[in-house]
């Protein structure tokens, strides 16, 4: 697969290219190019950055960094049962926790919420840093709500996190969680409240918390190019009609 020019490598993370170092240069650097398209496309072009994943994996699978990467990218494509094994795999490699809650979220994707239930309970949580453990509780609590336990869901996500007021990188995406699934249990009112609360935590946009309060607020966003087009289109048709009664005039 083609790569820009301006995409040298050298803008993976130290980490990755330290495990890189165990092949040769050229190798190193033709996976190091490879990662980087995983890492730029994931979010806006999932295919694309599956397909760059493929490639580094073909020239380097034995490279923990690799395999993680290979998964997120087929996480990203909803290829759930490949994601799960590429996280295995790393994991195997390198002995760490914190995909724990993406392969149980894995889990979920393969319609078996309950063994994603069973990871959220095991010893490997309690070795996940606070964030790890907050994206456990979120997991556990998508997979009870899979279940269609929707009250237990929401005591899953009732947290100390959760009753902070301090703003953290999880914070909007918990709110929002919480407040989804208040909504879904038909708590309106508080679902509203936790909605506005997600709001003023999210400065980067990563959930869609503003559209859903405004949509519970029946507030309708107008299209402004599809408003100014229909006006051209009214313009037209008053200068046609005006049009029409001039000859007939004549």
């Amino acid at each position: 697969m083609p790569i820009p020019e301006d995409v040298t490598g050298d803008e993976i993370d130290k980490d990755v290219k330290q495990e890189l170092q165990s092949l040769p240069k050229t190798l190193a650097d033709d996976v190091a190019r490879n990662l980087v398209m995983v890492a730029r496309l994931i979010d806006e072009d999932p295919e694309g950055a599956y397909g760059y994943s493929r490639v580094a994996l073909r020239l380097a699978s034995r490279v923990a960094a690799v395999r993680e990467a290979a998964g997120f990218a087929a996480y990203a494509n909803q290829k759930y049962g490949e994601a799960l094994a590429e996280f295995r795999a790393a994991r195997r490699m390198t002995g760490h926790t914190e995909l724990w809650p993406v392969m149980a979220d894995c889990e979920r994707g393969l319609g078996r919420p309950e063994k994603a239930l069973d990871m959220a309970g095991a010893p490997e949580v309690q070795k996940l840093d606070k964030a790890g453990q907050v994206e456990m509780r979120l997991v556990a609590a998508g997979a009870r709500r899979d279940m269609g336990q929707l009250d237990a869901a929401i005591v899953t996500l009732q947290s100390p996190e959760l009753a902070s007021n301090a703003v953290q990188p999880w914070t909007a995406r918990l709110r929002y969680a919480y407040a989804d699934a208040l909504l879904a249990a038909g708590r309106q009112g508080e679902a509203r409240e936790w909605f506005a609360k997600a709001v003023e935590a999210d400065k980067d946009g990563s959930t869609d918390a503003s559209d859903r309060l405004a949509e519970m607020d029946g507030v309708e966003f107008v299209d402004a190019l599809s408003e100014d087009e229909a006006k051209d289109g009214r313009d037209g048709d008053e200068q046609a009609e005006a049009g029409s009664d001039e000859s007939a005039e004549d």
